[in-house]
């Protein structure tokens, strides 16, 4: 039997989702709480792999197992086993062959950048001093509609075999005092949200103009497009799948 978990997660000690031969990741965490709970081998697969630092809000994983779980126990058993940077808020049967990498329609993340300076928040958000032109960011943002490869902002010697992404969203705005960005697409390139975060900002800043954007992006070159901003205030924050996949 397959099934999915939700869970959400506080990237800030974890290097990445996927587990790493010599770091922890929430991926062997959530593993090895599982094996412990069904007294079994759990291997579970990510709906995807962020980065180390990054966060999620929403995030799915599946497992098989001939076990016949009682859920709800299941999910009580697993938030007093994980540490409290992990928690689990569902567990649910699905079809044998649904995956949640590869069934996912799409993806959002969300960056959040601080306006103003916060002894409590400077921990999960990247503080810009200076003003921003959001005009200007969100004319660059609908410039991103316009293509589909986007290799400029992939890290480089990354092992994909295409950089083909179809984004659905992107655009900048205010929550109270911060300036947040939200993108989805079908997928993302390692390093992506980041690098076109770090573009935008340039262009806020009167680095450089909007409408460069188009060749940056036709260069296909990481070197051309902007710095790569901080891990630390980047959230998953939700992914969507076909209705029926679960049971």
């Amino acid at each position: 039997m397959r099934y999915f978990i939700e869970l959400s997660y506080n990237g800030k000690s974890y290097h990445g989702w996927q587990n790493q031969p010599n770091a922890i990741s929430v991926q062997e965490v959530l593993e090895k709480g599982l094996s412990t709970l069904l007294g079994e081998s759990i291997a579970i697969m990510g709906a995807g792999r962020t980065d180390a630092g990054v966060h999620a809000s929403q995030m799915f994983a599946h497992f098989d197992t001939q076990i016949n779980i009682e859920v709800e126990n299941l999910v009580y058993k697993l938030n007093s086993f994980l540490p409290e940077d992990i928690a689990i808020h569902d567990v649910f049967q699905v079809k044998p062959e649904a995956h949640t990498r590869f069934d996912a329609l799409n993806r959002t993340y969300v960056y959040r950048i601080a306006l103003k300076k916060s002894v409590f928040s400077y921990e999960n958000t990247y503080m810009v001093k200076q003003p921003l032109d959001v005009s200007k960011m969100n004319a660059a943002s609908k410039i991103l509609f316009d293509y589909k490869d986007f290799q400029c902002f992939s890290k480089s010697n990354t092992d994909v075999k295409t950089y083909y992404c179809e984004i659905m969203k992107a655009h900048w705005f205010f929550k109270d005092d911060e300036l947040h960005f939200e993108i989805q697409a079908n997928r993302f390139l390692r390093n992506m949200v980041r690098a076109i975060v770090g573009t935008m900002i340039n262009i806020g800043l009167g680095k450089m103009e909007a409408e460069e954007l188009h060749h940056i992006i036709q260069s296909k070159n990481r070197g051309k497009a902007g710095f790569s901003v901080p891990a630390h205030a980047l959230y998953l924050t939700k992914i969507e799948y076909p209705k029926g996949i679960k049971l």
